[in-house]
């Protein structure tokens, strides 16, 4: 792969990454890049244009010369023409005028304000880079962890609640969890992406200019909008209402929160003493520099990374709602950053999708770490089926005998046992009861049913066949 110039480079701070991971290029690229912001606003300046000559006010000829020439205009001329004239939309303006013939270059921009260019065409390359990338990449995670949950429905494996052993589930239980967290967020984000807005409506939004040219500027305001498969808010001023992309952005990170959460699950799993689940590595693939035997959870590490750093961005686009009257300047350069919080997603959607397809599952170890747990953790079934037996006090009688089974070195079910007390209520048991009793890793509710349940419900609501 050719090295990339700063036009092509997704994110403003550094594109240096991106030009190490060619796939992650090739499907941001084509709406993230600098020279993309210049395409989608450029597009915005044709349908400008083309509206007009729907409407009788300029020429199809002129039309479609405009439109030639806002395909043709490249993003190094504009960078050109704004160190000279000190102003990003006045430049790509300029550069289209100047491949157009003179009867047709008075159209170009006309009514318009940069911001109706530049908040029109952020909407329009964000729907499109979630319509185009990050859904399909979410998909297909959503996918692989169904298929996940799907094998390991009935896998048992010890529920932990604060770092500590709870009660049996299963392990398809876990990943069931993700899919529908995931699932609701691809549906959010799906719809956050559909509601973006654009603007043709002037400096401070009131349709001033347009109304010199048109009799309906809110009517033509739509017609333009159309023409990009977008529609305006119910109200501008210089720009869009802040909220519908920060509702996208909100929709971003949380999905990205989602991700680390599910990669903080796995890398935890993945730790000597619980050894769980493991990456799969490459035969080449090098854990440490020093240590030969480390098999690190490089991508499950970097994907919370990623998370810690980008999650904090939410702030600036909270920040951004605010705006002096009309319009102030002062979320022109913070907004620019937004891009790089869908790459972020992409980025831990696409490192996901590989190691997800691929993760290995260790159930002897899951069962193992079980029946370490189970002398102390049949102390819940323990308290229910003797509630259920008319004990006055259960919890608290179990409770006392959990202290004991500690101090004694003994487990739950050898001091309970031991307590004639307890015996009459232990006789009434039925099978099933005294089962979970004798045999925790049996003791799992409905987890196996559950996994399948919310693994058929989101295949169906997102139509995953």
């Amino acid at each position: 792969m050719e090295r990339l110039s700063p036009f092509d480079c997704i994110s403003p701070l550094d594109y240096r990454y991106y030009a190490t991971k060619p796939a992650v290029f090739e499907r941001l690229s084509p709406y993230l890049c600098e020279a993309a912001r210049v395409r989608y606003e450029a597009r915005v300046e044709a349908a400008l244009v083309q509206a007009f000559a729907a409407r009788g006010i300029c020429s199809e000829a002129i039309a479609a010369e405009v439109t030639r020439a806002c395909g043709a205009v490249t993003v190094e001329e504009v960078a050109l023409e704004e160190a000279r004239v000190i102003h990003n939309t006045r430049a790509l303006v300029n550069c289209i005028r100047n491949r157009v013939a003179e009867e047709g270059r008075r159209f170009v921009h006309l009514g318009l304000t940069s911001y109706d260019v530049v908040d029109t065409a952020t909407a329009l390359r964000l729907r499109d880079v979630t319509r185009d990338a990050l859904i399909p990449e979410l998909v297909t995670l959503e996918k692989h962890l169904i298929a996940l949950a799907l094998r390991e429905k009935a896998t048992p494996q010890i529920g932990r609640t604060h770092g500590q052993f709870a009660v049996p589930i299963t392990f398809g239980f876990a990943v069931a969890a993700y899919v529908s967290r995931l699932g609701t967020r691809i549906e959010t984000l799906r719809a956050a992406a559909e509601n973006l807005r654009g603007k043709i409506a002037g400096a401070v939004g009131a349709y001033n200019a347009l109304s010199l040219l048109l009799p309906d500027p809110m009517a033509f305001e739509v017609e333009v909008l159309a023409r990009l498969g977008l529609k305006p808010g119910s109200h501008s001023t210089q720009i869009v209402a802040a909220e519908y992309l920060t509702d996208h952005a909100h929709a971003v990170a949380s999905t990205l929160g989602v991700l680390a959460n599910l990669a903080d699950d796995m890398r935890h799993l993945q730790r000597s003493e619980i050894g769980e689940v493991a990456e799969a590595v490459d035969a080449a693939q090098v854990g440490s520099s020093t240590m030969p035997h480390k098999r690190n959870p490089e991508t499950f590490e970097t994907v919370k990374g990623i998370w810690k750093a980008f999650a904090p961005r939410m702030l600036t686009v909270y920040l951004d709602q605010i705006s002096e009257h009309q319009r102030d300047l002062s979320n022109s350069a913070s907004q620019r950053f937004v891009p790089e919080l869908v790459a972020a997603l992409a980025v831990c959607a696409m490192r996901l999708n590989r190691v997800v397809a691929r993760l290995v599952v260790d159930r002897e170890a899951m069962a193992r770490n079980l029946a370490n747990a189970a002398p102390t953790v049949v102390a819940e079934p323990l308290y229910i089926v003797l509630a259920a037996a008319e004990h006055p006090d259960a919890h608290e009688a179990v409770r006392r005998l959990t202290r004991e089974a500690e101090e004694k070195g003994l487990g739950v079910m050898q001091v309970a046992e031991a307590r004639p007390e307890l015996r009459p209520y232990l006789d009434r048991l039925t099978a099933k009861q005294a089962q979970a009793l004798r045999s925790p890793e049996s003791y799992l509710g409905l987890a196996a049913e559950k996994a399948e349940a919310v693994c058929k419900e989101w295949q169906e609501r997102l139509r995953l066949g």
